[in-house]
């Protein structure tokens, strides 16, 4: 797995010194909602963002390989296995996200958003189809009062989660790929706060079913 993750992680930089020369000394350095650059920047700023990527990517990846080590609650010890398959899918991501800029970058007509936002996609399909499985923590998951109180309201909240990410994952993958940018943009946002929300919300109405207040 260390393995894995560390040749995921190495792509990015093999890219990035195969095209350095080539760049101009103004690049872009952000894209606008139409997945065309709206501002440039120097080589310089250029490789700060890479290394910035670069050392979330890595920060992300041991934070998840050594939770169990630093996990209060001592429940991820359980699902390591899981944690691991979340680490190595995250690095998959960045090293993505990475190239995708570095692409956008050398040819200045590609439309980054054509890649970024499908990628994005299959990473909330990727994390819905293990989220069942991961254990009640403090760093990963959907990660509530009502879900870190309970184990019951945790799993329930989990299982819907889990077929709502991945369904709504691979919805949103086909749906950007379709539209044009600015609507696919539109789109992904508003997949996005559903993903987020119906969660959030199911986990504050199972807490309050299952443990009602008493009132005198």
């Amino acid at each position: 797995m260390d393995v894995a993750a560390l040749v995921l992680w190495l792509l990015p930089v093999a890219y990035v010194a195969y095209v350095y020369s080539s760049l101009p000394d103004s690049v872009p350095v952000h894209f606008g909602i139409e997945g065309k650059p709206d501002r440039y920047g120097s080589k310089e700023e250029f490789l700060a963002t890479q290394g910035i990527l670069m050392g979330m990517s890595a920060f992300v990846y041991f934070l998840l390989k050594f939770l169990p080590a630093i996990d209060p609650k001592k429940y991820v010890k359980y699902g390591e296995a899981t944690f691991q398959k979340l680490a190595l899918g995250m690095v998959f991501f960045m090293a993505a996200l990475d190239i995708a800029i570095t692409y956008a970058t050398v040819n200045n007509s590609f439309e980054i958003g054509k890649l970024i936002l499908p990628v994005v996609g299959l990473l909330f399909a990727f994390i819905g189809n293990i989220m069942n499985s991961i254990k009640p923590n403090y760093f990963a998951g959907v990660r509530t009062p009502w879900t870190l109180e309970d184990p019951d309201t945790w799993r329930s909240t989990h299982r819907l989660a889990s077929k709502l990410w991945f369904a709504g994952g691979i919805t949103l993958t086909i749906t950007v790929l379709l539209l044009p940018n600015k609507a696919a943009m539109i789109v992904f946002l508003s997949i996005i706060s559903v993903l987020v929300l119906i969660p959030v919300v199911y986990s504050y109405i199972y807490y309050k079913k299952h443990h009602p207040t008493n009132e005198n």
